[in-house]
């Protein structure tokens, strides 16, 4: 094929204007893979929303107010609509996705043919692009990513539409090798399965001078960090726990979610609650400076694919604390990367204080993830999606 390969990247993970850190790793990769010679890319993300009688409730206005169709920093996104019954319809959003951006998609495809179709999340995703597949007649590829195996293949209406469209799809992703071992558990076909390595900019992500960092920050003690959203899978509790046992030390939490309330509550019990600052939903730019100033980035999750903030961490010279979970033991090679424990306060305590006592250069730190960038995330990508549509 002389020209380039049509793509239709389809991603229900994908930030807006209302949520702009949202699956921002999803719009790094379609932006690099927009970016290639060899690629064209339309985004379709659709947006779920509950029956019109509550769709005036303050908390999905700011969706309801997104355009249909922009130019999203330098991408070309569309945003269909489609009906989501929150914590209740989740084995049909497939079908109410697919209803609701096909009559989209065969237009567009009727003016300009797509070549594939891209599902960047397992779930809902992957079974929504097996009936836009069906219905169009274009091979399709899903990457998994982490929770949309682990959370959503726990319920059996949505597990057998996973593995129908595992089972259907010309080619299957996974962001590390522990998440394609629980796929192949799952019954899916080992041979499908390409790990595909999350990206990371690493002129973003570099090294600071810690000590000038933590001036500016007010912090005079250790300075601990977690990035990701204030949920219970993300065991941010067992850390404000931990606490407790560093007296002279910060803790920031960067991210929103339903367990902030429950969270603060904690550390105002364990008194610690000036010690531990909420930061909110940061833009993703001013994160590097944040996770440099730490002394350690702390994740102890229940689950997790491989997380981006743990890749961002160490191309910052910064050492981890992260559970075994996903590909924790991929980036934790070796004590100068930081330390895998138990989802255990005590256990986090105990790391916190070995990686303390043993401090590593922030060069050596950062040397454990120089394979990853989006250049060597975007070869692989090209090369897959090369290969299915030319089978």
């Amino acid at each position: 094929m002389n020209r380039p390969l049509h793509i239709l990247t389809l991603s229900t993970l994908f930030p807006n204007a209302a949520a702009p850190n949202f699956g921002i790793f999803v719009e790094r990769q379609t932006k690099e893979l927009a970016n290639r010679p060899e690629a064209d890319v339309m985004v379709v993300n659709p947006i779920g929303l509950p029956p019109p009688p509550f769709r005036n409730l303050a908390r999905y206005r700011p969706l309801t107010a997104l355009p249909d169709h922009e130019q999203w920093r330098g991408l070309n996104v569309h945003r269909p609509r489609f009906t989501l019954i929150p914590k209740l319809g989740g084995a049909k959003n497939p079908k109410r996705i697919a209803a609701a951006v096909l009559p989209l998609i065969a237009k567009l495809h009727g003016e300009k043919p797509f070549d594939l179709i891209d599902a960047e999340f397992f779930y809902p995703d992957g079974p929504a692009a097996m009936q836009l597949s069906a219905a169009l007649n274009i091979p399709f590829t899903i990457k998994a990513r982490g929770a949309d195996i682990h959370h959503w293949g726990s319920d059996p209406e949505c597990l057998s539409q996973i593995l129908t469209a595992a089972d259907t799809a010309s080619g299957l992703l996974a962001v590390s090798k522990a998440l394609k071992q629980d796929m192949q558990e799952l019954g899916m076909d080992s041979a499908k399965i390409t790990v595909h390595y999350t990206g990371l900019d690493q002129e973003k992500f570099v090294p600071v001078s810690r000590h000038a960092a933590k001036s500016e920050l007010d912090v005079k003690g250790p300075l601990f960090i977690c990035v990701g959203a204030l949920i219970q899978r993300k065991n941010q509790a067992l850390v404000i726990e931990a606490m407790t046992s560093f007296p002279d030390a910060t803790l920031m939490l960067a991210g929103i979610g339903e367990e902030e309330k429950t969270y603060r509550a904690l550390a105002t019990k364990l008194g610690v609650e000036d010690r531990v600052r909420f930061l909110g939903n940061v833009p993703h730019d001013e994160l590097p400076k944040l996770v440099a100033a730490a002394d350690i980035s702390i994740l102890p999750s229940q689950s997790e694919g491989l997380a981006n903030a743990w890749v961002e961490a160490l191309s910052c010279g910064t050492p981890i604390i992260i559970s075994e979970a996903g590909g924790a033991r991929e980036l934790v090679r070796s004590d100068i990367a930081g330390r895998i424990v138990e989802q255990d306060s005590s256990a986090i305590a105990d790391a916190i204080t070995a990686v303390l006592a043993t401090p590593q250069t922030q060069d050596a730190v950062r040397a454990s993830v120089s394979h990853f960038s989006w250049k060597n995330n975007g070869d692989a990508l090209v090369k897959l999606f090369a290969s299915v549509t030319q089978r």
